[in-house]
């Protein structure tokens, strides 16, 4: 049988104004300008858009007509997963198939457009194009709490029908094109959608050679993402040298990097609500004026003051640190261990020999698993004390629990009373505190009284047999520094001197360093200064984004930050080797588009998020055909299950070939010219006679058919749902679909080992618990373990830009279906459904028929399906339900 390519080439491009010419790598179609294109003429009979003109001329040139429409349960079926991914009740099957009003398929086709159902649907089909997911991927896979918030943007603005051009904008310069708004934040989660390698960059400094490889791999996941994305071109090829297939220089893969030079990818703060945004801008920038006075005045007088000033600032800072800071330090916490018997301990020394009147243990509070107070405290334990460091010789013991189970205190103290003098206090954890899966050992605070009650361990030096040094949650010095949960910071004893007396140090040596006139000055913007972070600490708390961002970061994750965000130098790379750096770079982009400019007009020393903006206005310019071709194929192959180019992702010379190149341009163009409306566009297929077709092939396609792959589409495509769709179906019919939206994604699976490269173990979930029968699009997406069901059904791989879901049809899938928890669990909330809503047997099996499949049923299918009900209950007979070709294929 002839290759797609070969069937398309011969049925549909012979004398095509698109074909390309091998004597201009140029003349390619994807490059060339938009087309205005006539509707062709037809005399064929019930035509509905004018996407059925150019379909049916293409038919009627091969000698094919389109199949006859769907009938009317088939077509609501179709309408609902296309455009919101659930099942239509049964109620709205009833009432559509009924035909009584002849405005009904479109007054079903707004309904369902303006459902926020429909902003949940293709928000998925665009965070697969993009590789969005909740981890970093690579070996340690840590979550990002906060990438969710560019999850419910997508969904939001497909909501609100956002007209396209500011929907690329927003995601790759929305900080700079619509400052001080919620969407131009929380899009640039965009940019750092894909992969992140957290040890290539954490631990690995940019002098480095890996540091360097670690930082060009994650540019090129920014410029593929966003070419691919919005342009349909593979422009990665072109890291080591020219695009061997299309007109892509290398110069321009470098130049496209360079746009993207001082971006890594973190949390960055913002508030969602505007008027917040502008006041705190207003605040920070203040701040900013006041602090470089002061910093000012203060450098000139430690100049004049030598070590004196100094010295008294850092006593203050230290003094007035609990209060601002220790809230977030939560204690010391043991490395996990696997077995709850597995001794650890922990000491501190206090640097010489004291007299002791007590021991006192505060606990940790963390709501990890549920836990919350008391968390980590040992079950069995001794304390013991000694002069000698390394509890070799002169130990003595103060308390031995170890022979019992201790009650968990919470967050009560445990005072232990103690006689005698000693330098070292050990505390031996016997038998460790469960933790979830595993045993662990922590405390937020130890505190060595003296006789005249004075915390003697305040910031003595801490040592343990093992430690999690996860700053400033978990470390040893958290033991103490006299924080714990209840503590009132405000009341800690941070150092002997008294604070009054130590700003009055600090007047005299400004006056005699300054003079009285700059000391009242520098006093005066210092009061100021307060006031500035008073008003900042007074509004509501904001929130977090993980996106592309200048990052100032800390050690070697160093960011651009603390370089005032100035992009790094982007060289071209002799073979991609970043050892080889050639010329330096100039942000641009690909100058095979004749129309465009391919570099961009910007001074030299323009401000990093100008080349950003420079790219967005460049990919949605009118004149760029990549754009609007791109993205009304992507649209149209989420409605028929393939484009009209079928390589999404390619529109270069080793893609697809479109099969309607004039569709293609007629639909691009109505897209760009009438304001870029998803919706519009959903409407104009979905309203088609093309899209009503029936799918159904009673003596299947003959022999010598001319288009028996239907590339021309004179049928309708039958499809098998996707894994999120099959999901939330399962769980509406069932009954337990919770239908909240947005926020952070609710998590299948427990988490071990979360401190370094967690687990995630999707068999520990209770997939009882209603915080998990959200819609799948707001599931939690690990890259590192995708959830095994989800997987066999043919999920989106995260870590891969995915252009379009691989369909199989296996064994494996019905089998996953049938005994997967989920379906189990369903299985008898779908049966405690049916017994709520009908009384008798031979109704609830009516009943399920109609909300799995949408239709009544056949005698002998409610007959079989009525005798396996009295068999082996109810719930065998939803299982069932739920695993049918009916159930995960629309027509």
């Amino acid at each position: 049988m002839a290759r797609p390519l070969e069937i398309i080439t011969s049925l549909l491009l012979a004398g095509s104004t698109c074909a390309a010419s091998s004597q201009d790598s140029l003349d390619w179609w994807s490059l060339q300008p938009l087309r205005t294109q006539a509707l062709p003429e037809s005399h064929v009979a019930g035509l509905r858009t004018p996407v059925d003109a150019f379909i049916s001329a293409k038919l009627l040139a091969n000698g094919l007509t389109m199949s006859p429409e769907a009938d009317p349960r088939t077509l609501i079926r179709r309408l609902y997963f296309d455009l919101t991914g659930l099942p239509p009740a049964p109620e709205e099957v009833d009432a559509f198939t009924a035909g009584k009003d002849p405005e009904a398929y479109v007054k079903l086709v707004d309904r369902l457009l303006a459902s926020p159902r429909y902003g949940e649907r293709w928000a998925r089909h665009w965070l697969d194009v993009v590789h969005y997911g909740d981890t970093h991927g690579y070996d340690k896979d840590q979550p990002r709490p906060n990438a969710w918030p560019f999850r419910d943007y997508v969904i939001r603005a497909l909501n609100g029908d956002k007209p396209y051009a500011q929907f690329v904008q927003e995601q790759l310069a929305g900080d700079v094109l619509y400052p001080g708004t919620r969407d131009g934040i929380e899009a640039l989660g965009f940019i750092a959608a894909g992969p992140w390698d957290l040890i290539g960059h954490a631990e690995v400094g940019e002098d480095k050679i890996d540091g360097r490889i670690a930082r060009h791999l994650d540019r090129d996941d920014m410029v593929s993402n966003t070419i691919n994305t919005f342009c349909s071109l593979t422009v990665h090829c072109a890291q080591c040298h020219d695009h061997k297939f299309d007109p892509i220089k290398q110069a321009d893969y470098y130049n496209l990097q360079s746009v993207f030079a001082a971006l890594d990818r973190a949390d960055r703060d913002y508030d969602a609500d505007p008027v917040t945004a502008k006041q705190r801008s207003a605040l920070l920038t203040e701040q900013k004026e006041l602090k470089a006075k002061v910093e000012s005045l203060t450098a000139s007088a430690r100049a004049k003051s030598g070590d004196a000033l100094a010295a008294l600032d850092k006593l203050i800072t230290e003094q007035k640190k609990p209060a601002a800071s220790l809230s977030a330090q939560s204690g010391w916490h043991s490395a996990i261990a696997g077995k709850q018997d597995t001794e650890k301990w922990v000491q501190v020394d206090l640097g010489e020999r004291v007299a002791l009147s007590s021991v006192v243990l505060h606990a940790c509070q963390d709501d990890f698993a549920g836990i919350g107070e008391g968390f980590g405290f040992p079950v069995r334990f001794k304390i013991e004390v000694s002069d000698d460091a390394a509890f070799a010789k002169d130990v003595r013991v103060l308390v031995d629990e170890t022979l019992k189970d201790f009650a968990n205190p919470k967050l009560k103290p445990v005072s232990i009373p103690a006689t005698g003098a000693a330098r070292c206090i050990r505390i031996t954890a016997t038998r460790l505190a469960l933790r979830q899966n595993d045993y662990i050992f922590s405390i937020a605070e130890l505190e060595v009284l003296d006789a005249a009650g004075k915390n003697r361990a305040y910031s003595a030096a801490v040592t343990s047999l093992d430690s999690i040094e996860a700053p400033p949650r978990w470390q040893r010095s958290n033991l103490t520094d006299g924080w714990y949960p209840g503590v009132d910071p405000a009341n800690l004893a941070t150092t002997t001197a008294d604070t009054a007396k130590l700003e009055q140090a600090r007047r005299l040596i400004l006056e005699a360093a300054l003079g009285g006139k700059s000391a009242a000055e520098l006093d005066a913007l210092e009061r100021g200064l307060g006031e500035v972070e008073k008003k900042l600490s007074g509004l509501p708390a904001s929130g977090k984004v993980y996106c592309g961002t200048v990052h100032s970061g800390s050690g070697a994750f160093a960011g651009t930050g603390g370089k005032g965000g100035s992009p790094r130098p982007v060289y071209v790379l002799a073979r991609g080797d970043v050892t080889r750096p050639g010329p330096e770079a100039v942000p641009g982009s690909i100058s095979a588009i004749s129309l465009l400019p391919g570099r961009f007009d910007l001074p030299k020393d323009a401000p990093e998020g100008q080349r950003r903006a420079a790219l967005a206005h460049w990919i949605t310019d009118p004149r760029n055909p990549l754009t609007w071709r791109s993205i009304v194929n992507r649209v149209w192959q989420y409605h028929f299950g393939r484009g009209l180019v079928d390589s999404p992702n390619d529109f270069g010379k080793m893609g697809q070939l479109p099969s309607h190149p004039e569709l293609l341009d007629w639909l691009a163009a109505d897209f760009r010219d009438s304001g870029g409306s998803f919706k519009k566009l959903h409407r104009l297929i979905v309203m088609s006679a093309v899209y009503r077709q029936s799918s159904v092939l009673p003596q299947g396609v003959p022999p010598g058919h001319p288009d028996p792959e239907n590339h021309l589409l004179w049928r309708m495509n039958s499809r098998k749902l996707e894994a999120e769709a099959v999901r939330d179906s399962i769980l509406a019919v069932s009954g337990l679909l919770d239908l909240r939206m947005g926020g952070p994604a609710f998590q299948d699976f427990v988490v071990t080992h979360p401190e370094h490269s967690p687990h995630y173990e999707y068999h520990l979930a209770d997939l009882t618990d209603p915080k998990l029968h959200r819609r799948s699009v707001y599931r939690f997406l690990a890259r590192s373990k995708p959830q095994p069901w989800m997987a066999t059904l043919d999920c989106a791989d995260p870590s891969m830009l995915v252009e379009k879901r691989t369909q199989t049809i296996t064994p494996l899938q019905a089998l996953a279906q049938m005994n997967n928890q989920l379906t189990l669990v369903a299985s008898l909330k779908f049966a405690e459904r049916l017994e709520r809503e009908r009384k008798i047997l031979e109704d609830q099996v009516g009943r399920g028929m109609w909300l799995a499949l949408g239709r009544e049923g056949t005698a002998r299918e409610r007959k079989g399906l009525e005798e396996m009900a009295g068999k082996f209950g109810l719930p065998a007979v939803c299982r069932v339900l739920l695993n049918l070709n009916e159930f995960v294929f629309v027509e």
